[in-house]
């Protein structure tokens, strides 16, 4: 190593001395890294992303929503169903052990929304005490709805963190009334904030918290009435247990609602896990096709290395013979070019490693991308800079030090 080091500065000061060619050997290497640092960062912000939208769906939940229709063709389905109804969920968790816990979710048909001197259009849901935990929503301040909110009907609100400064922009929110429709309630708590970069994922609307009240589901359907042929529910959530295959227990979801329901196709189920699967899938095709383009422009650049140094050896043959003639040894010609070669690749991979960077970050702020660093891309370019530099500067070193040296002092 200590001799290779004093190599290394030879070879800066020899591409110095040539600053077009060597700009231009390095653009294929700096190009090549950059695709690689923006591809692998580009595929590590979407993963965290997916991940943690499937957190806010629940990994371990079935989530089951009830359709929308015309009026008529309610009015022909509600000869056969109800639509989603707590006995629904009744019935899943008395037949179906794998049924851990459960949320349910009804959507409020609001004509207004206001405190004391201020009005917002936002989202009410009557929900179930458990829907926070089902849905990871933590509590910024204040508390969660509970069952006691629910059995006593209680006038109570939690609201998302967009409500809350919507309602109240000035002043403390917890303790404070806001009126639904024709209903007072109190503000108990208030969600904290999580930042999800899309409200929708494969598809499935998710996100869009911070812009709703949270009411208890009993004074939702008991003080706050809903069209006459909705359903009492909208959603639930049926946590399942670890040990089931999420796709087995859809099935079964299915086969008992289908029972229930007369046949009826009023309803979906959502398999969070099998969303995650789906989007694990085409982020690996992405990566794949990505990385062979990196490599593709790798090997170009390996390939320009290769192409300077074989001039290099033409241009310096004369030098060559001179070394040789002094006493350098084959070992040592060959340490001088594969030193340049590496040289040129790490520097190349350095410059590739900012651009990458930069280049990721632009392509996040115009496409609307999760972008996330990984250093584990970073040390992975770096590393196959070095195997390229190497590996494309051994040949041009090898043919080097076979020179003649009595030819190589007599060549032109």
């Amino acid at each position: 190593m200590s001799n290779f080091i004093p190599l290394v500065f030879d070879a800066l000061a020899e591409m110095a001395a040539h600053k077009l060619r060597t700009l231009l050997t390095l653009l294929g290497m700096i190009f090549g890294v950059g695709a690689v640092i923006a591809m692998l960062n580009i595929g590590e912000g979407a993963e965290q992303q997916a991940l943690k939208m499937i957190d806010s769906m629940g990994l371990r939940n079935l989530i089951v929503e009830s359709k929308t229709f015309a009026d008529d063709e309610l009015k022909d389905i509600r000869q056969e169903s109800l639509g989603l109804t707590l006995a629904d969920v009744d019935a899943a968790r008395a037949t179906l052990p794998f049924v851990e816990g459960y949320s349910a979710e009804r959507h409020v048909k609001t004509q207004s929304v206001y405190s004391d001197n201020q009005s917002a259009d936002v989202a009410v849901l009557g929900v179930s005490a458990s829907h926070f935990e089902l849905s990871n929503m933590k509590i910024e301040v204040g508390r969660e709805l509970n069952e006691q909110d629910n059995t006593t009907v209680a006038q109570v609100a939690v609201l998302g963190a967009g409500a809350a400064q919507r309602l109240f922009p000035t002043g403390e929110a917890i303790g404070q009334y806001i009126k639904v429709n024709h209903l007072w309630v109190e503000v108990v708590g208030v969600l904290n904030n999580p930042f999800l970069a899309k409200d929708e994922f494969q598809g499935v609307k998710i996100g869009g918290d911070g812009e709703k009240v949270f009411v208890p589901l009993s004074t939702s359907l008991k003080k706050l009435n809903g069209p006459a042929l909705a359903s009492e529910l909208d959603i639930m959530k049926l946590k399942i247990s670890e040990d089931t295959d999420p796709m087995v227990a859809a099935k079964a979801v299915s086969q008992l609602f289908k029972l229930r329901h007369g046949e009826a196709d009023d309803y979906q189920i959502i398999v969070p896990a099998a969303l995650l699967a789906q989007q694990k899938q085409t982020q690996q095709i992405f990566n794949i096709v990505m990385a062979c383009v990196a490599g593709i422009s790798l090997l170009v650049g390996g390939i320009g290395i290769m192409n300077i140094m074989l001039a290099n050896v033409l241009e310096r043959t004369k030098e060559i013979g001179l070394l040789r003639a002094v006493g350098a040894t084959q070992r040592n010609i060959k340490m001088q070019f594969i030193a340049e070669s590496f040289t040129i690749s790490v520097l190349g991979g350095l410059l590739g490693i900012a651009f990458g960077l930069i280049l990721s970050e632009v392509i996040g702020f115009y496409s609307g991308w999760a972008v996330s660093w990984s250093m584990t891309a970073i040390v992975l370019s770096l590393t196959i800079c070095m195997a390229v530099g190497i590996g494309f500067g051994v040949y041009p070193a090898i043919k080097a030090s076979q020179l003649n040296p009595i030819d190589a002092l007599h060549s032109d």
